[in-house]
């Protein structure tokens, strides 16, 4: 099992930056592909980004350009560093792991799931 722990949510205006950080324990983090999602006020779950075993990066276009997902495997911890944020960015931000060779868009091929963190960005 691997338990996965987010952080840095908090109420921000527009514009403004946050970082996010999803800390793993147990497994071996490094051998696992890693994502973010969110789930915004009377909507489904959304892809936001994703980061290989091997590093490569994936972003929903929503978000790219914006939006910076990374891992530090010494630290097992994920990042998603996201700035310029809007109102559209409020959300229940989770993370996910996933073993390497899956559909990284898709939540569904996650095995596991962090319990999320608030982000709430007021005009």
């Amino acid at each position: 099992q691997v338990l996965l722990v987010e952080s840095g949510g908090g109420l921000v205006q527009a514009g403004a930056s946050l970082r996010l950080s999803c800390a793993a324990s147990g497994g071996t983090f490094s051998r696992y592909a890693m994502g973010w999602f969110r789930q915004g006020p009377g909507k489904g779950r959304e892809f936001v980004a994703a980061i290989s075993d091997t590093g490569g990066t994936y972003y929903a276009d929503s978000v790219r350009g914006r939006f910076t997902i990374s891992r530090d495997n010494a630290k097992n911890t994920v990042y998603l560093q996201m700035s310029s944020l809007t109102p559209e960015d409020t959300a229940v931000y989770h993370c996910g792991a996933v073993t390497p060779g899956r559909w990284y868009r898709s939540a569904s091929n996650y095995n596991y799931w962090g319990q999320g963190t608030q982000v709430t960005v007021s005009s």
